[in-house]
């Protein structure tokens, strides 16, 4: 027989029933290094609980129930024990994240009820739109290597209130790649970044973007503005399409396409979009990753993600295949004073979120902004292209 238990001590069935968590989870959590037991007896293999590890016990519980994936309440219940209101922050980043994915699949679900039963009820409490697009730009725009432009666009936004947006893009081809396959672009209707891979990944990521610039703007040949999903969802066909003449390369493609009223996201990859609002800085995207999907599954924390061999495999992109090119398709309200940054894999994978963060907090406006995002990158080694678009949402 082994040892006795130590006093107040729980086997892992009592701790299972006043945890309000199932033996199996508790096995799994142990297995994650997200709920490791007190002791493990050395000859039995029972484990052992202490009372103590309720509290984190039933954090984990309550934030399985609101759908977070394990990597991350692993994340947040270390981040506890130092910094409770660095934790309590970051549930918060969390949900707002959950809303907006909410948000999209409903206003995707609406649409469809509309369109396939032909109900005009049913498309008026879309969540779409209900301006119509504003005319194109003849801003000029970044190209890569292109030095950022910065202009304000005006639009009318819901009634009484008047919002325009002022932007920056930039695209540089690093320190150590020969050419430079990422491109930036900020208009007065869109802002896009697209990180070409391949051998023709530079004409895959400017051919992505050019179909998103050539959608119609306001009067009679533009779309209503129930249709924005419908009309974004066949751009992105349009543009795998046209990424299919390249062979053997692809691009990602992550844009936000002003309405007017709202920013309209198009997501598809790695390239990320971000929002600064009232001090919290957030990613909007999700990234369409190996990694990803095994840090979603529980099977890989963030941190074991950054040095993965697999980390820059895509689950989705525009390649030309149709399996490959499913966007995230969603509508975003915007405040004034929100400032967005689009960037690529170059960014990101560089320079630590912390210091993104803050240098899109303190920057002056978004030209400084992406020139400092691009010279951190650059001197954190510019291992690879980098793309930014950082824009403003300013009353007018």
């Amino acid at each position: 027989m082994g040892p006795a238990p130590d006093p107040g001590s729980l086997t892992i069935g009592a701790f299972a029933r006043v945890s309000r968590l199932s033996a199996k989870a508790l096995r799994r959590y142990d297995e994650l290094g997200l709920l490791r037991p007190a002791r493990v007896d050395a000859y039995t293999g029972y484990r052992y609980y202490d009372e103590t590890q309720l509290d984190r016990a039933r954090l984990v519980a309550w934030l399985r129930r609101i759908g977070m994936p394990l990597a991350r309440i692993r994340y947040v219940c270390d981040l506890r024990e130092t910094d409770a209101d660095a934790a309590a922050r970051d549930i918060g980043a969390y949900w707002i994240q959950v809303e907006a994915e909410t948000a999209a699949r409903r206003d995707l679900a609406t649409f469809l009820i509309g369109h396939l039963s032909g109900n005009p009820a049913g498309k008026d409490v879309t969540a779409m739109s209900s301006s119509e697009l504003p005319p194109p730009s003849s801003s000029p725009s970044s190209s890569p290597s292109s030095s950022p432009s910065s202009s304000p666009s005006s639009s009318p936004s819901s009634p009484g209130a008047r919002l325009g947006l002022r932007y920056a893009a930039r695209s540089d081809r690093g320190l150590v790649r020969e050419t430079n396959q990422d491109t930036a672009y900020a208009g007065a209707r869109l802002l896009a970044v697209a990180d070409g891979y391949g051998r023709e990944g530079a004409p895959a990521s400017e051919a992505a973007v050019e179909v998103l610039k050539s959608l119609p703007g306001t009067g009679p040949e533009a779309r209503d503005g129930d249709d924005l999903l419908s009309t974004l969802a066949e751009a992105v066909e349009e543009a795998n399409r046209a990424v299919d003449g390249f062979a053997d390369s692809g691009t990602t493609l992550t844009a936000l396409l002003w309405t007017g009223s709202r920013l309209a996201l198009v997501h598809v990859g790695d390239t990320r979009a971000y929002l600064l609002r009232d001090g919290e800085f957030f990613q909007i995207t999700h990234d369409h990753t190996v990694v990803q999907s095994m840090i979603d599954a529980g099977s890989l924390s963030p941190e074991e993600a950054a040095s993965h061999p697999q980390r820059a495999m895509l689950l989705r992109a525009l390649d030309g295949s149709e399996e490959m090119a499913r966007p995230e398709l969603r509508v975003h309200d915007v405040r004034a004073d929100d400032r967005y940054l689009l960037c690529s894999d170059g960014l990101f994978t560089a320079v630590d979120a912390d210091v993104i963060r803050g240098t899109v907090a303190v920057a002056a406006g978004p030209e400084p902004a992406v020139r400092e995002l691009i010279e951190l990158a650059c001197h954190a080694g510019g291992a690879d292209n980098i793309a930014c678009v950082v824009a403003d949402v300013v009353p007018l």
